[in-house]
């Protein structure tokens, strides 16, 4: 017999344990090991849940039945506000005319909305025309303009009530502020000019001249512009 016939191939021994049989014990393992890490920590897990989900429920509530309802109120509220506004009838658009209510109750009644925040913006204005200084400076202040249209007639405003009470400093901030939109043929042009004639006040004449002489080149089609030689002179800068 040769060597050949001898040779035996090796026998395969069967365990009755496939691959597939190893892949699945390994993960019921593992699924074993996240159960029960989840009962050890169920409680955390489910309150935090709860809080989340209470959370969400809150906020959507707050937005659809407080909220909203509430904004939509307070701008029905303004309305009637601002048409007395613009009739200039400014006590009852600060203080109402018995049925509707004016821009101080919108104020008090409606803190945190758009509308409640522009009543600011309005009752300063009114406080302005009235010659309340002090009040119009305190709503005026209270107005965030920020991102709305009337932001930088607002800084302009209450520039006008800090000149009205000597404030000179704080009012050629407020000026200079209103005049910070070079795109603004209109308002940027108004507040140099009256920033200028509050350094002039304070006299700070290089100062007014530097702002008179932006003026006369940037805006030079503004009402404003008409005037800044004779400005300039009286500072002894004329230079046509």
């Amino acid at each position: 017999m040769s060597k050949m016939d001898k040779y035996t191939a090796p026998r395969t021994v069967v365990t009755g344990v496939t691959k597939e049989d190893e892949i699945e014990a390994s993960g019921i393992e593992k699924l074993r090991t996240v159960e029960s890490w989840y009962e050890t920590n169920s409680k955390m897990i489910n309150n935090v849940l709860i809080g989340l989900l209470a959370i969400i429920v809150g906020i959507f509530g707050y937005t659809r039945f407080y909220k909203g309802p509430r904004i939509e109120k307070s701008n029905d509220a303004i309305f009637r506000a601002q048409t007395y506004f613009g009739m200039d009838s400014l006590n009852w658009a600060l203080n109402g005319d018995g049925n509707n209510v004016g821009f101080l109750k919108i104020i008090d009644k409606y803190s945190g909305t758009p509308a409640g925040n522009l009543a600011h913006y309005y009752a300063g204005v009114c406080y302005l025309k009235k010659g309340d200084f002090v009040n119009a400076e305190k709503q005026l202040r209270d107005f965030d303009g920020k991102g709305s249209m009337v932001a930088n007639v607002a800084k302009g405003a209450l520039g006008d009530a800090l000149m009205e009470q000597g404030k000179t400093d704080d009012a050629i901030k407020s000026y200079l502020e209103a005049a910070s939109d070079n795109d603004n043929t209109l308002l940027t042009p108004l507040y140099l000019e009256r920033a200028g004639m509050a350094y002039e006040l304070k006299n700070k004449n290089e100062d007014a001249i530097k702002l008179y002489r932006r003026i006369k080149d940037e805006f030079p089609m503004s009402m404003q512009a008409r005037n800044m030689d004779k400005y300039l002179a009286r500072l002894g800068d004329y230079n046509p």
